[in-house]
């Protein structure tokens, strides 16, 4: 379980050396384990360019949970599933387009209705039908 506090200002933006800062908040974030009941805390600061109008203290609570969006949808994937670090694609172009290849694959498995990645990876490899519909190739 986790329980997120946030404090928002626009009285420190002044100071700042960053340009267009707007605003500064603090987030600090309980989680509580379920099993265990072992707790933990943790505070961040950080700042946004957004003024207050435009990001509330909700806004930017949800700007901070949906930063990591990216990372565990496509990144992890890419790392993990495509275990993409261990590539010996370098030279040329080679390694932009294989990382433009696998966003395709991964993007059209998402478009397809894939939650998991890894287990729509290995249907389409057993040359499964539905695999040339996702390019729009019907048998």
């Amino acid at each position: 379980m986790e329980v997120r506090s946030i404090w928002t200002s626009t009285d420190l933006c002044g100071y700042l050396d960053f340009p267009y800062a707007a605003q500064v908040f603090t987030i600090r974030r309980e989680v509580t384990q379920m099993v265990s009941q072992k707790s933990r805390s943790e505070t961040v600061q950080g700042l946004s360019s957004l003024p207050a109008a435009r990001a509330t203290p909700a806004g930017l609570l949800e700007l901070s949970r949906g930063h990591w969006t990216i990372e565990n949808r496509l990144h992890w994937v890419r790392d993990v599933t495509f275990d993409e670090d261990r590539s010996r694609v370098r030279t040329g172009a080679g390694a932009q387009v294989m990382a433009s290849l696998r966003n395709l694959a991964i993007s059209l498995l998402r478009l397809a209705g894939a939650r998991y990645i890894a287990p729509a990876l290995r249907r389409c490899a057993r040359s499964d039908p539905q695999t040339l519909r996702l390019i729009g190739l019907r048998l």
